[in-house]
């Protein structure tokens, strides 16, 4: 019963729910969030959100995790010059939000840090309030690459700021 739920919330689940959730004036204020951190710090943030999984991967079973991983290397999340590529994804469908750092940023930030941002967003989420909880979190992952990877004048944007949503 589950998986037939899981099913019909994907199969259901639109690009237009999804705007609804993160509209232009959002994606714009995250696009200018990861900017303005990026100029502080030689990390690099991608955020994607999916409104739905893809229909042969709810199929197999596949989590929002998993999927993920499969965007992290479709957009070259890993290919940065120091390994500090980190990717937001957030899956409307199942509600979920899955970030995955490149290995340099995945050592150097403690799992309480991942946690602490993540935990920022989702009780945001469950509260209905998307934008500021979403610029929140962001600002504390900043605030946390400032200090383990300072910008020394030598950042070049590797990824693109712009937010995604599939």
């Amino acid at each position: 019963m589950a998986k037939l739920n899981r099913l019909f919330k994907h199969l259901t689940a639109t690009r237009s729910q999804a705007r609804n959730l993160f509209p232009r004036s959002t994606l714009q204020a995250v696009q200018a969030c990861i900017a303005a951190g990026e100029k502080q710090h030689r990390a690099e943030i991608r955020l994607i959100v999916e409104a739905a999984l893809p229909l042969n991967t709810v199929l197999r079973g596949e989590s929002s995790r998993a999927r993920a991983h499969e965007l992290f290397s479709h957009y070259r999340i890993w290919d940065t010059e120091e390994n500090c590529g980190i990717l937001i994804y957030i899956n409307v469908a199942d509600h979920k939000v899955e970030i995955l750092p490149d290995r340099t940023v995945g050592k150097a930030l403690k799992r309480d840090d991942w946690h602490a941002v993540c935990q920022t967003m989702t009780l945001g989420f469950a509260g209905k309030n998307y934008h500021d909880s979403l610029l929140l979190a962001l600002t504390q992952l900043n605030e946390l690459l400032a200090v383990h990877f300072p910008d020394q004048d030598k950042h070049k944007n590797q990824l693109s700021d712009r937010p995604l949503i599939l």
